[in-house]
């Protein structure tokens, strides 16, 4: 399949959609999420200074693929991290290029595909964050990713992926549900596709006339869009990790490190290069 033609390659998708994901609680939650992804890379512990009290130069590298808007770069990079963020939007890198250029980070953002990209034995970690894992039409695909990210890893290095594992698709299934942000209706529905293998996303916007903000001219009144994401259970995505070089996965069911069980509240896998 030519990657060109899957949904997420459609820019007018994230202009759109991205400020109805990424609402005020997607913001809020970032220095939870910046400080449960630096203890589980141990990111501290490069900083400060080499034997002999030379200054370390720079920060650990970290890689954060699928970016976005840069809602996790900015955070790092304010902690003293050197950044790089990958993602195939432009218009969502434009604006996480702008809001770096206003807080003056220094952070390198690069328009690719996170399938492509690579850059060997030079991140300290790497990140693919807020349920961006599984979206790719071909599940090799997936593999590949990880196998990217292996060797684009230092030893020691450490890949910190977060994503709606099975099991808490299955428990928390609601087929849809509507509610009103960022000047729309929202309308969703859900769907268990093949044996719970994927769970099938329909969303529906409507534009609210009555919202002074958003210009007729902006968009349609009605707009919607279908895309599916692969679900992993925890042994399949702890067994991708192995299969993709790792030395050790370990599984957590939220950033302040509880298992991941009955009571998880999402699914984070670390998977640590020897």
């Amino acid at each position: 399949m030519n990657y060109r033609e899957e949904w997420f390659n459609d820019m007018s998708f994230w202009r759109f959609y991205a400020p109805i994901m990424f609402d005020d609680k997607r913001w809020v939650e970032v220095p939870e999420v910046a400080d449960g992804l630096t203890r589980l890379a141990a990111l501290k512990l490069y900083t400060g200074t080499h034997e002999g009290g030379a200054q370390q130069e720079g920060g650990p590298k970290v890689l954060d693929l699928c970016c976005g808007m840069g809602r996790i770069s900015s955070e790092l990079a304010r902690r003293g991290f050197a950044v790089t963020g990958v993602d195939l939007s432009e218009d969502l890198l434009q604006t996480a290029k702008e809001d770096a250029a206003h807080e003056n980070l220094d952070i390198e953002y690069i328009q690719a595909d996170a399938r492509s990209f690579k850059r060997p034995d030079f991140f300290d970690t790497a990140v693919n964050l807020y349920i961006s894992f599984g979206y790719f039409e071909n599940p090799a695909e997936d593999l590949l990713l990880a196998k990217n990210v292996f060797k684009s890893l230092k030893p020691g290095g450490s890949f910190i992926i977060e994503t709606l594992g099975k099991e808490l698709a299955v428990r928390d299934f609601t087929p849809g549900e509507w509610f009103e942000r960022a000047g729309f209706t929202v309308l969703t529905e859900y769907k268990a596709v093949d044996s719970w293998a994927s769970l099938k996303n329909h969303w529906i916007l409507i534009r609210n006339s009555t919202d002074s903000q958003i210009k007729p001219s902006d968009m349609p009144e009605r707009i919607e869009k279908t895309f599916t994401q692969r679900l992993y259970a925890a042994t399949e995505l702890r067994a991708l990790l192995f299969q993709a070089g790792f030395a050790a996965v370990e599984l957590y069911g939220g950033w302040d490190e509880q298992p991941y069980d009955q009571n998880a509240q999402t699914m984070i896998a670390v998977g640590r290069k020897s």
